[in-house]
């Protein structure tokens, strides 16, 4: 993975086709500190995942497929986008992408 992902302001996580964790940035190891952070490398992201999330990653592992979705935790408002990464156009895995974001951010229409 390329540095500019390292001080990234939201987590990314990394993995491959099997689930297992290829990459964290220093973000992605502080919020999944209580997990093993980054230690995960290298291990499976199904193992942390109770159902029905983890049917939904084996899912997206299997189709390729994107999922995004908004949580809250102690007050903290996220976006989580899930997506496929590609080498050579041959879908490798799936990124996750957890960003910070206010209570009610601007929506803008536009043409």
């Amino acid at each position: 993975m390329d540095d500019w992902a390292r001080e990234f302001p939201g987590a990314v996580t990394v993995c491959d086709l099997q689930g297992v964790v290829l990459y964290m940035n220093e973000r992605a190891g502080r919020t999944f500190q209580r997990w093993g952070g980054l230690a995960l490398v290298g291990q499976s992201l199904l193992d942390c995942h109770p159902e029905p999330a983890r049917a939904k990653l084996l899912e997206l592992l299997r189709t390729g497929g994107t999922n995004a979705y908004t949580i809250e935790k102690g007050g903290v408002r996220k976006l989580i986008y899930q997506a496929p990464w590609y080498r050579n156009g041959a879908c490798m895995g799936l990124v996750e992408l957890s960003l910070e974001i206010p209570p009610n951010p601007p929506h803008f229409i536009r043409s």
